[in-house]
């Protein structure tokens, strides 16, 4: 571990550097070349996880009657959509864009890998096609929520970048396994957790409830909605000890890696304050009273407190 932290420093420094020499040779050689050849971005994101929203300056001879649509390219494969070409505030020229990506939510179905991404313009017989220049990559807001980093239906992973010459294209990356909380019912004899699977699909799957020392195993069950859950008596949970147990939730299959169930296709900053749980008192069969609290970890994590209930609690 400590070999691949100063590796993955020298990394960081290295993309940062070569982030810094591309920037400089597109403003000062490649931008003033294209200009007037091309479109230029003003604004670029991909606001929900699957939908590229686009903004762009054209050149003073595009007119604002101009039929138009977007152009992703790959390997010889061409997919298309709408986009509108109208005239600014200021007086001139803009475009507008938003594609939605991903065959599973109706969108282009995109294959993995990078897409260039092109305007295509016609007016009457003549067609023209133009680059999209991506000066400026996009920079992360602050506050409460972050841009989102995969689709919330499907997980796939959309990215804004751009070639050396500045010309934009979004990269596809497949969604990776992972487990996702829907739902968690605490009773006064067991906890119930409604989770579904996303980038894969389980084979004989199981669940295993984990604390320091201690190992449950659970049955899982299939829901529709491609949804599964998972339960355990409380009683089994208890704390052995005067102090809380944390208890971690893995989903185990024949086919997939093990995978801890989480929260993690969301835009929050801070999912353990966000999507607070009630801490709840019970008192299970044969055991003494305990507080159960489930929360989420800094990371997503899905995470059970068990913890003795004291005279001051």
């Amino acid at each position: 571990m400590k070999r691949r932290r100063p590796l993955r420093a020298l990394r960081r420094r290295m993309r940062r550097q070569t982030t810094r020499v591309r920037s400089v040779l597109l403003r000062r050689f490649f931008l003033p070349r294209r200009k007037g050849r091309a479109a230029v971005l003003r604004y670029a994101a991909v606001l929900d996880g699957q939908t590229v929203n686009l903004h762009a300056r054209m050149p003073h001879w595009v007119r604002p009657d101009e039929g138009a649509r977007i152009e992703l390219r790959r390997r010889g494969r061409r997919l298309a959509t709408a986009a509108k070409v109208y005239t600014d505030h200021d007086g001139g020229v803009a475009m507008d864009a938003a594609i939605l990506l991903g065959q599973d939510v109706n969108g282009l179905p995109l294959t993995p890998g990078r897409w260039k991404i092109r305007l295509r313009l016609s007016r009457g017989l003549r067609r023209r096609t133009l680059p999209l220049l991506l000066v400026d990559l996009p920079v992360p807001y602050g506050g409460p929520t972050r841009p989102m980093e995969a689709s919330a239906a499907t997980g796939a992973r959309y990215r804004l970048g751009r070639s050396v010459t500045g010309s934009a294209r979004v990269t596809f990356s497949p969604p990776r396994p992972s487990a996702e909380v829907v739902r968690v019912h605490v009773t006064h004899s067991q906890i119930e957790v409604t989770f579904r699977v996303v980038g894969g699909e389980p084979e004989a799957p199981w669940a295993e409830f984990v604390a320091s020392g201690r190992r449950l195993e659970a049955d899982v069950d299939r829901f529709d909605g491609g949804l599964w859950q998972v339960s355990v008596p409380l009683h089994l949970m208890a704390p052995r000890r005067d102090h809380a147990e944390q208890w971690d939730l893995v989903m185990c299959s024949d086919n997939l890696r093990d995978m801890r169930l989480g929260r993690r296709l969301h835009d929050v900053r801070n999912p353990g304050r966000v999507f607070a749980f009630r801490q709840t008192a019970v008192t299970p069969v044969g055991r003494h009273p305990m507080l159960v609290l489930p929360r989420y970890t800094p990371a997503g994590n899905f995470r059970i407190q068990c913890s003795p209930m004291t005279e001051a609690a």
